[in-house]
């Protein structure tokens, strides 16, 4: 339908964000998959419904309410120019998961100390440049897309500070991008890292390669990484490293689990990162002799 195409240039001159506009024409294209040729006239709510519920089968609940919302929106300039008297989407039955989502799985404090010394001792690891970057997932419990946006000009290693800014996404016609935005607006912000996260970005500045590049964790190549290639080396490696449910998301949620651990900081005094750092050598996860002065032997 080209409603869709003038409904999301529309959003794009209205300024939503490149992410958000990324995914809406991803689900659009899936869209046209279930209702294309189909006239403005001919959109009843009964054949929007069942397109929708097809697509649910075929793609997710997920993608199904992202095409969903943006078909609204194009129907929408049909009533405001009277070809429709009202939006038929409006009736569509809502599109819920067949099944809840089992969601990521959060490591035990001993589970991480086992992963910690397993990726530092891991070729497959080392050869794909997984150590690093895992550890600070762990340190920071950022998005991968989040991560894999960060720049050396973001890494103040006297302040002992990361800067969030920034995320990537692939975006039609242009690939791989950085924005400057992240995907929430609470994501943008300052973080105080940890002492043994200072340390490895520090040592990995020095080495020649790593420490040229823009960004902290590039590609082979010198370029932006792609979250999906990093998702996939990851998923290759972790039944080897005893966590085959384990996703990248999975470290998110282990950091927000053990800073709300009340023994983990001091709520008057100590930021949430520091709060995860003396949780960490509380429980033995991290001692002097596992952060070696390199840094880049994390384990």
């Amino acid at each position: 339908m080209a409603l869709l195409d003038e409904h999301l240039d529309r959003l794009a001159e209205d300024g939503r964000s490149p992410v958000t506009l990324s995914t809406y024409r991803f689900a659009a294209g899936k869209l046209t998959k279930f209702l294309g040729g189909v006239r403005v006239g001919e959109a009843s709510t009964a054949r929007l419904d069942a397109a929708l519920r097809s697509m649910r089968a075929a793609h997710g609940a997920t993608m199904a309410k992202q095409a969903k919302t943006i078909l609204r929106g194009a129907l929408q300039l049909a009533v405001i120019a009277n070809v429709l008297g009202a939006n038929p989407v409006r009736d569509v039955q809502p599109l819920r998961a067949k099944r809840q989502p089992k969601g990521a799985v959060a490591l035990t404090a001993g589970e991480l100390r086992e992963l910690l010394d397993k990726l530092g001792a891991s070729q497959f690891c080392r050869d794909h440049d997984l150590v690093d970057p895992i550890t600070l997932l762990i340190a920071t419990g950022r998005r991968r897309s989040e991560l894999l946006a960060l720049r050396w000009t973001d890494f103040d290693p006297d302040a002992g500070t990361l800067t969030v800014a920034g995320t990537l996404v692939r975006v039609t016609g242009n690939g791989l991008v950085r924005v400057d935005e992240t995907k929430t607006a609470a994501g943008r912000r300052t973080l105080p890292l940890p002492r043994f996260a200072v340390d490895i970005l520090s040592a990995r500045r020095a080495v020649p390669y790593f420490g040229e590049q823009p960004v902290i964790f590039p590609s082979t190549a010198g370029t932006l990484r792609d979250p999906n290639n990093f998702g996939k080396q990851w998923r290759t490696v972790r039944e080897d490293l005893g966590v085959p449910e384990v996703t990248t998301h999975s470290f998110r949620k282990t950091v927000a689990t053990l800073i709300d651990d009340p023994l983990s900081r001091d709520r008057q005094h100590s930021p949430r990162s520091h709060g995860l750092w003396h949780y960490l050598c509380r429980e033995r996860l991290l001692t002097p002799a596992l952060i070696r002065p390199t840094g880049r032997d994390f384990i």
